[in-house]
């Protein structure tokens, strides 16, 4: 092994700035090796040893080493680790590039975060009675801001809790956590808080951690083109694995940025020990918990409080005023937080507000929505860690929160300006009439033809004038004529007043707001050209009567009479076709949108019987798919086969007494009967195969409503308490110790070894 007696640093810059180093915005690294976060306290020595002597020299890892340290005494630690390793050991310096293939310590009496690529330090914060340093915390949650899916953490031998939050950040953002087995720790405290937390991938021995290491990177650490150019094979099986992600849960990832989609799928595949997607595949069909896993992972849940201040400052000096400025006394203002995961972003705007009121009492509303159950459900309590509140100001942490055992919690009269909601805005039905929207760092997981979908249905949601917020690399350029810019740089843009869109509804609470939608539409398409006018009436009057449908057949614009082909059904009002569909056309229906949907071309049905006023007529009805559109739309045409009463009545005078009509009209009706048995047993088919998809529908729905049963009785709140000052002291000196002893050790070595030699000049050479 390589021993030095001089301790290796690198020399840099460094930077003089009065942020708190908790509070710097972090730049995210362009690297792509893997950069290991190694945390540990008391007892941590022995695991640093036992891990750092497994690591191969070429493993192509960065490797940081945190540990409590005792801030009155200058570290060993690089000298001691050195001489276990052959990868360069160095005590960091401030500014310190990070490279693949160097083990990186800490110094004592400092904090640190990294960005961009590098390592920043700053000095450590005076103890507090109330507030412990978490140097791990700080650190993993740096890691993975910066880092990624590329970002490593691993918690070694400790007591407490450090580490166990920055594990929480990594995984959220696609990294890979370990821990050391309790058995093998010194002290089990932080192993063992990070493993009940439930952020924890691998639990194994220092020594073992490495292979694991090596193993987990070969098989996710992947460029964009690698995963963009995967085999035909692997294509097919990540496509079933949405289809189940589908089923169980509703929401198809399919237009999901697809390398995220895939990283999330094989980080879960390694998690699980699994060899290939294949395989992986065949273990998610049989586990609902792993499906449920995997679609957590999918969602990402990053957020924080005052996430980009400039943000912030905008509603405070055009958002807020803009919206009162327009308001009615006592009239309500409403904001929508799309996307909102624990709720961060929605408690940060409801201070906002109300700092801006000051002492005016007007009401507002702000809701949060987001896809992830669980989020939601800590959003609603408003519970959060200390860390996460970091970035609030002591003003606001003492004004707007109060402590709750080790954490803070939101104020009561903040929450309730505040309401919470699992939603999909992107199937669900919007919420309506919004003065702002906020879907910051979405829409930049989804493909362009999701952008455009979720762009229209928040220009549909919002007021005249209303604002739309999005993040940094998010823009409205899919749909330039819904959305003009108020501060481009800053993504703030507002609502043009152009005709709203309709957007594809799955639920039945979209009764209402496709009758306003209607309504809305009607009002603003009333036409004055008199030639226009005359068009018009010439296309009721002699093209056939039609709908246009949406996806899920709900009617969204009628052409001419239907009067004798759909009505309203008694009951609840509904614009789906096949619910005012007259009796025996429902089926016709179903079968023409069926097929127009799956071959993309216009279907015609001819010769369908219907009772009309009593009389028995033969109609045709046909589908077009409309092209260009931004969503699916069809066009349903009912044509009518019977000759006009005239016509009919004069060929029937020159027929009348002919033997031979009687004879064709009856080879007439036996060609008919023929086409309608025809024409039932391929409605008998489609109908067939519609009904095992609604089974397939219904078991996967019966799925979730018992999972959600199971969870919400299993649900309970996550109680974490800290300790005093005194045991993170006690850490330190625990470390020292060990230090110490190492150096005791050496130093008896170094003595032995003198007194053998000096031993040696008293005897006889010969």
């Amino acid at each position: 092994m390589k021993a030095s007696s001089n301790k290796k640093k690198a020399s840099a810059n460094k930077k003089n700035s009065t942020v708190p180093i908790s509070k710097l915005l972090l730049t995210k690294s362009t690297n792509l090796f893997p950069v290991v976060g190694i945390g540990a306290s008391a007892g941590g020595l022995d695991a640093f040893k036992k891990l750092l002597k497994a690591i191969p020299e070429n493993s192509g890892m960065a490797y940081v080493l945190v540990q409590h340290l005792d801030p009155n005494h200058e570290s060993l630690l690089p000298e001691i680790l050195q001489k276990v390793t052959n990868i360069p050991v160095l005590e960091i310096a401030d500014d310190i590039k990070v490279l693949p293939d160097h083990i990186y310590v800490i110094p004592s009496n400092k904090m640190m975060v990294a960005t961009d690529g590098v390592l920043l330090l700053a000095p450590r914060p005076a103890k507090s009675k109330t507030e412990r340093n978490l140097p791990i915390d700080l650190f993993f949650t740096s890691l993975a801001e910066v880092h990624q899916e590329h970002a490593i953490g691993v918690v070694l031998s400790g007591t407490a809790s450090d580490g166990t939050q920055g594990l929480r950040s990594i995984k959220d953002h696609g990294g890979i956590t370990f821990a050391q087995d309790e058995a093998s720790a010194e002290y089990d405290g932080m192993p063992h808080s990070a493993a009940q937390a439930g952020v924890v991938d691998f639990i194994l021995p220092p020594g073992e951690i490495p292979q694991k290491l090596l193993e987990v990177t070969n098989k996710t650490v992947l460029s964009d083109e690698e995963l963009q150019n995967i085999p035909k094979q692997d294509e097919d099986v990540f496509k079933q694995i949405l289809s189940l992600l589908r089923i169980r849960k509703g929401v198809d990832f399919t237009y999901y940025k697809q390398t995220t989609i895939r990283r999330r799928i094989l980080r879960r595949m390694v998690v699980n020990k699994n060899e290939d997607p294949g395989q992986y595949l065949i273990f998610l069909r049989g586990n609902n918990q792993e499906q449920d896993l995997l679609y957590q992972d999918m969602l990402i849940p990053v957020t924080s409080f005052f996430r980009d201040k400039k943000v912030f400052e905008n509603l405070c000096n055009t958002v807020f005023p803009t919206i009162l400025k327009n308001k009615i006394p006592g009239e309500i203002t409403r904001i929508w937080v799309a996307g909102c995961s624990t709720g961060q972003e929605v408690y940060s705007i409801a201070m906002c507000f109300k700092e801006f009121l000051a002492d005016n009492h007007e009401r507002i509303q702000i809701f949060g929505t987001d896809l992830s159950e669980p989020a939601i459900t800590k959003a609603r309590t408003g519970v959060y860690e200390k860390s996460d509140v970091d970035a609030v100001s002591p003003k606001r942490l003492q004004e707007f929160f109060t402590k709750n055992n080790g954490g803070y919690q939101v104020n009561k009269s903040i929450r309730d300006m505040c309401v919470f909601a699992n939603h999909n805005f992107l199937k669900d039905p919007p919420f309506g009439k919004m003065d702002c929207i906020s879907c910051r760092n979405v829409l930049i997981y989804m493909e362009p033809y999701l952008q455009k979908k979720a762009l229209t249905t928040f220009h549909y949601a919002l007021n005249l004038k209303g604002f739309l917020l999005l993040g940094k690399s998010e823009t409205t350029g899919g749909v330039p004529d819904l959305f003009a810019a108020v501060e481009k740089n800053d993504k703030l843009f507002t609502r043009k007043n152009v005709p709203g869109r309709f957007i594809q509804v799955t639920s039945q609470r979209s009764e209402q707001i496709l009758s306003r939608a209607n309504d809305h539409s009607k009002s603003e398409t009333i036409r004055t050209d008199f030639q226009k006018t005359a068009d018009d009436i010439l296309l009721s009057k002699y093209t056939p009567a039609g709908v246009v449908v949406n996806e899920t057949m709900d009617i969204v614009h009628f052409r001419g009479n239907t009067g004798n082909y759909l009505e309203q059904a008694p009951g609840k009002p509904s614009h789906n076709l096949l619910m005012m569909a007259k009796h025996g056309l429902a089926f016709e229906l179903r079968n023409i949108l069926h097929k127009a949907k799956t071959e993309k071309v216009p279907v015609v049905k001819e010769n369908i019987p219907l009772n009309v006023n009593g009389a028995m007529r033969n109609i045709s009805i046909e589908g077009i798919p409309l092209p260009n559109t931004l969503e699916p739309y069809y066009l349903i045409l009912f044509h009518d086969n019977n000759l006009n009463d005239s016509e009919a009545s004069a060929i029937s005078n020159k027929k009348k007494g002919s033997v031979k009509t009687k004879k064709d009209e009856k080879d007439i009706r036996i060609q008919l009967l023929e086409q309608e048995l025809s024409q039932a047993r391929e409605d008998m088919r489609s109908i067939t195969e519609d009904q095992e998809a609604s089974n397939e529908e219904l078991q996967s729905a019966n799925e979730e409503l018992l999972s959600g049963s199971e969870e919400l009785q299993s649900l309970n709140e996550e109680l974490e308490t800290s300790k005093e000052e005194l045991q993170s002291t006690n850490e330190e000196l625990t470390v020292l110790n060990h230090e110490l002893v190492s150096l005791n050790e050496q130093v008896t070595d170094a003595s032995n070894y003198s007194e053998s030699i000096i031993a040696t000049l008293y005897q006889p050479l010969l």
